[in-house]
């Protein structure tokens, strides 16, 4: 009971908002060709007045997609494509899980179950830099391709994320309460099973795009990315080069707690 009370508490933080801030914007680093296999997709429905770029017609997981010439709206309900031990033991998409989750910890399942939320996400078009970085809050920062929203690095306000990553299911990710499923790391079906770990994973509210942990057949370290966990060249999906966040290994793995350019929003 006392560990079931400890996982609670620490997921409980995930829906909670942190302090955001302010900083001056990084001057991104360079690097490398970034892409990697398009792998399955369906495509969501479509329309508004405005065409829907490309690239963000590659969120298979979303419901709709619009846009009207300034902000692309998405509307997905969040709910994982794949198993997860976090489903209705009734559910077709339930499956057991134990042993080892990330970084091999042991597997402690969190007393959450998956719910289907109607998410609104409106991301701005042609994403720019901003002039001041605006802090991540909690909740959901963006989108990943099959609609799980991405959260950052922080259990609740300025709590690490450790204690919590022992309930990430065997794709890395997990629900808070209410029945938010979310990936704070690498969206491993996304990685292992749709795509690659080359490949685009999603974006963020402020529109750039977010990449694997792989860059031309190499880890990506935080090393290799700026304060706010990218850089900026071509890839497959952007040849003419672009600002891209990637997710590592390290913390803060997927951004460091600032957004490139500036937000759009998301509503539930």
């Amino acid at each position: 009971m006392k560990k079931a009370f400890v996982i609670l508490i620490l997921c409980l933080g995930c829906s909670k908002s942190s302090d955001p801030g302010t900083s001056t914007i990084p001057t991104p680093s360079t690097g490398a060709t970034t892409g990697g296999s398009t792998g399955g997709t369906t495509t969501p429905s479509t329309g508004a007045t405005s065409e829907v770029p490309s690239h963000f017609k590659l969120i298979y997981g979303a419901t709709k997609i619009t846009s009207d010439g300034t902000y692309v709206t998405i509307e997905a309900t969040g709910a994982p494509d794949h198993k997860s031990i976090y489903y209705a033991t009734n559910s077709s998409l339930y499956e057991n899980f134990s042993g080892k989750t990330y970084n091999g910890l042991t597997f402690a399942k969190n007393p959450n179950s998956i719910s289907s939320i109607t998410y609104t996400y409106k991301i701005p078009v042609k994403p720019l830099a901003a002039t001041k970085v605006t802090a991540t809050s909690l909740g959901a920062i963006g989108i990943s391709l099959n609609g799980v929203p991405f959260y950052n690095q922080y259990a609740g306000p300025n709590q690490p994320l450790t204690g919590e990553m022992t309930s990430f299911d065997q794709y890395y990710g997990h629900p808070a309460p209410g029945g938010k499923y979310h990936y704070h790391v690498e969206p491993l079906y996304l990685t292992t099973v749709k795509k690659d770990k080359m490949a685009l994973l999603g974006f963020l509210l402020d529109g750039f795009p977010v990449y694997g942990p792989w860059e031309n057949g190499k880890a990506v370290t935080n090393a290799n990315l700026d304060v706010l966990h990218g850089h900026t060249h071509a890839t497959t999906e952007f040849p003419a080069g672009i600002y891209h966040y990637h997710i590592t290994q390290e913390d803060p793995y997927i951004n460091g707690n600032g957004f490139y350019g500036t937000p759009g929003t998301v509503s539930q």
